[in-house]
């Protein structure tokens, strides 16, 4: 219930006192109307800086070796390309040296896979997908739909949910299959 303030006649000094405090109340009223307004909103950016932070810190840990895991995969790449070169004559000639790049190649992909990190193999046949693979070339082929993966390239990698490199890939531009 709202009082009216109206200034008190002349002489009036009881009046005077009442017009001063319910003025004063009013100022009060507005002032702590305005601190819980400002307290609501700070409270509000604390539990928002507090909820990013928590987020950031998932993210960081989720994603913070995504460099390093980056960095790593020309070596994923030149081990598996040693390993396929490797013909039967060498394997014979040389097998502690293939069973120790196998060992390597092994140990690696489980340091990835236990960072989290996938390896995108997709198979010949297989639908291009453009969130996961990166067209090489495109060739028609019969027996093929367009957009069939033709022939893989190269393996791909995940990170959790992220991208780290899309696996290459040649796809079919054969409009009939």
């Amino acid at each position: 219930m709202a009082q009216e303030n109206t200034a008190p006649e002349n002489g009036d000094l009881e009046g005077l006192e009442d017009f001063v405090a319910a003025d004063e109340m009013e100022t009060l009223r507005a002032e702590r109307d305005e601190m819980r307004d400002r307290f609501m909103r700070a409270l509000a950016d604390a539990e928002n800086a507090r909820k990013r932070g928590e987020r950031d810190r998932r993210e960081a840990e989720q994603y913070g070796g995504s460099k390093l895991a980056r960095d790593m995969l020309p070596v994923y790449d030149n081990l598996k390309r040693a390993l396929d070169a490797a013909s039967d004559d060498t394997r014979a000639q040389a097998p502690a040296l293939i069973e120790g790049l196998e060992l390597t190649m092994r140990e690696l992909t489980n340091v990835l896979k236990k960072h989290g990190v996938d390896e995108i193999n997709p198979e010949v046949g297989a639908v291009f997908d453009p969130q996961l693979h990166q067209a090489m070339f495109e060739a028609p082929l019969p027996d093929t739909k367009a957009g069939q993966i033709i022939q893989v390239l190269g393996v791909g990698f995940m990170l959790h949910d992220r991208l780290l490199r899309p696996a290459q890939v040649g796809v079919s531009s054969n409009n009939q299959g």
